[in-house]
């Protein structure tokens, strides 16, 4: 795998559904954090050493939901992009410089949204 490979943060409550997401990624070549719900994946985002080229997170969190998980995302990574994969898409308002998935979501929709927005 290249070391410029983008690295995309994956913050996914179900065990499952977050390793496929992460299989498909890594089948991609991106390398991939994983984080379980918003604290881990505020682990990553607080560690300045630690770089991020997209967040993805679920939308139906426990405790801080992806909407909220993103404004703090945002605070502290201004031009982070992030992806909410919600099986409510049609309901959330994007602001700019986020995007929205449906679940379920194929392997191929996942891939071309993920390159879109990383621009590859």
């Amino acid at each position: 795998m290249s070391s410029d490979a983008s690295i995309i943060l994956v913050v996914e409550d179900d065990a499952i559904v977050r390793m496929l997401i992460v299989d498909v990624l890594e089948e991609l070549e991106f390398r991939v954090l994983e984080a379980d719900g918003s604290e881990k994946a505020l682990e990553f985002l607080n560690d300045e050493d630690q770089h991020i080229d997209l967040m993805m997170t679920d939308v139906g969190l426990p405790v801080m939901d992806g909407r909220e998980l993103a404004v703090q995302a945002r605070l502290l990574r201004p031009a982070l992009p992030i992806l909410f994969a919600s099986g409510y898409a049609e309901n959330i308002d994007a602001p700019v410089g986020m995007h929205i998935i449906g679940k379920p979501f194929s392997i191929d929709q996942l891939r071309d949204k993920v390159k879109g927005i990383l621009g590859h």
